[in-house]
């Protein structure tokens, strides 16, 4: 069985082989939401992102933007990301030095935030910078449980490389391209 490291390892498998229980399905996860397609967006001069209007009610409440590994910001629904980090926190010793640095990689990396009035998200200059967000030509990105914040120029490099990959990636799943 080949070993998954990194972020990637405390995830859930979710494909033809996975360990996990036939009990624990995709539609038992609390973040089992579907946010999907690709949107163009200008950011206003406050550095605010109206959020798609198809999205505002699964992120009414409190959200959490977070800087991920990818050059991309991520914004989740408070339960789902609350869900997700306990989850790959869960099996690790709270003392080990891994469980250390992940919860500051989940934790120091996250910002609680709200919709405003408008449906707007203020992004904050480090986290843009983080993220390669040098302009206020962006995407927004669905990725299943939350959206991703992309530069644009960024974004467009990663999707056309991302569509290069997508028979090897396909494969490594066991499905055909």
């Amino acid at each position: 069985m080949h070993s998954r490291t990194g972020v990637a390892g405390l995830l859930p498998l979710r494909h033809l082989g996975s360990t996990q229980s036939p009990a624990q399905t995709e539609r038992d996860w609390p973040w089992a939401l579907a946010f999907h397609g690709t949107f163009d967006h200008t950011l206003d001069a406050k550095n605010r992102l109206t959020v798609p209007s198809k999205f505002r009610s699964a992120l009414a409440g409190k959200v959490f933007l977070v800087k991920g590994a990818e050059p991309c910001l991520s914004v989740y629904p408070e339960d789902t990301y609350t869900a997700m980090t306990s989850a790959a926190l869960a099996g690790l010793n709270p003392l080990s030095a891994q469980a250390r640095e992940l919860s500051r990689f989940f934790y120091a990396n996250a910002m609680e935030v709200e919709l405003d009035g408008a449906g707007r998200i203020m992004l904050p200059a480090r986290f843009m910078e983080a993220a390669g967000i040098t302009s206020r030509e962006v995407v927004v990105a669905g990725a299943g449980a939350c959206l991703e914040l992309w530069d644009r120029g960024t974004w467009e490099s990663y999707d056309a490389d991302l569509a290069q990959r997508a028979p090897d990636l396909t494969a490594s799943l066991g499905h055909p391209a």
